[in-house]
């Protein structure tokens, strides 16, 4: 499959690198209006993951300048949009429109109205439609994911997700609600989507927590609560622009016991209620390397994403939406119309 990736910042330097690990998949082209990055000097590119960027090897690859020309390419069968999100819905609608498979950055977008654009058209034009959910492949959230499907250790009573960073130094426009959404909203769709995913939709949220856009500080504490009584807590945001380090973790307490993950190398494990702690299993792979490998197969095979649904991506944004506007009316029990 010839892929083209859209934006060349810090997750679509990550793409590119990550694009070496998938076979069957070409690089075929690239957008960008940086001079240096077309050249593959991404030396300068940061993100709130790794070290700094590294050169690419574009020989061969297509640059373009412009949206338009990549998406009258015919050659090229589908673009991955790391554009900043204020941009996803006229690079992927555009790009469906041109008979092009869309892998698009998270989140999906910036409000309920957009993602159902989005989707429609996917519909419309019989293109597979996916979001860049990384957490679905990050082998500590896949083992999570497998020990809470096989059922054994009992329903979820109890969750906590933590995510949180510095305010970014770079991308000037996420620093901007009305481009990004805010720090917690880019930051936290990941672990709303997450709970989605293993859990399904709550019955009610509330959510508190504080934004002074002039420090850089964005953070927000939310209450999801289901059926049965169990509660699961997102967590985090940005902090003070600077020294302050990127990590992210979990915690989830099943009937039969809890399992916890520090982040970092060291895998989850299941402290269950009887008997010694039981190290998780977490597969061995790059997961940027992963997500675009499976939507290369889903793109090959006509089928929709099951393993992340753009429909549940758009959920994911309407959940966020809805903990920003109970942390706006400070804290307010929300009922969860996702």
């Amino acid at each position: 499959m010839k892929l083209a990736i859209l934006g060349l910042g810090f997750m679509g330097s990550t793409h590119a690198k990550a694009l070496g690990a998938v076979p069957g998949v070409e690089l075929a082209a690239v957008f960008s209006r940086d001079e240096k990055k077309l050249a593959g000097d991404l030396t300068g590119v940061r993100g709130n993951l790794g070290g700094r960027g590294e050169m690419a090897d574009f020989a061969g690859v297509r640059k373009y300048r412009e949206v338009e020309a990549l998406l009258a390419d015919p050659k090229i069968e589908a673009v991955d949009i790391c554009l900043p999100t204020f941009l996803h819905e006229e690079a992927a609608i555009g790009a469906m429109r041109a008979g092009k498979h869309v892998l698009v950055e998270k989140p999906m977008a910036l409000d309920d109205w957009t993602a159902g654009r989005m989707l429609s058209h996917a519909a419309k034009h019989s293109r597979v439609l996916m979001t860049a959910h990384v957490l679905r492949f990050w082998p500590a959230y896949v083992a999570l994911r497998r020990a809470v499907e096989q059922g054994r250790w009992g329903a979820m009573r109890s969750a906590v997700f933590r995510r949180r960073c510095a305010a970014p130094g770079w991308g000037g426009w996420l620093r901007d609600p009305a481009l990004s959404g805010g720090g917690a909203f880019d930051l936290l769709v990941h672990d709303a989507d997450m709970c989605l995913h293993l859990f399904g939709k709550p019955e009610v949220l509330s959510a508190t927590g504080c934004r002074d856009e002039a420090a850089g500080i964005d953070c927000l504490h939310a209450q999801l609560s289901y059926a049965g009584g169990s509660v699961v807590l997102i967590t985090g945001g940005w902090h003070h622009p600077g020294a302050y380090p990127f990590s992210m973790e979990y915690t989830v307490t099943l009937e039969g016991g809890t399992i916890e993950w520090g982040g970092g190398e060291r895998p989850p494990a299941m402290y269950p209620a009887d008997g010694p702690a039981q190290v998780l299993e977490c597969p061995d792979c790059d997961p940027y390397a992963a997500e675009i490998a499976y939507f290369a197969g889903c793109c090959g095979e006509g089928t929709a994403p099951a393993l992340c649904p753009p429909r549940e991506s758009a959920a994911a944004v309407s959940l966020m939406l809805l903990m920003l506007e109970s942390r706006a009316r400070n804290g307010q029990k929300l009922v969860c119309r996702v």
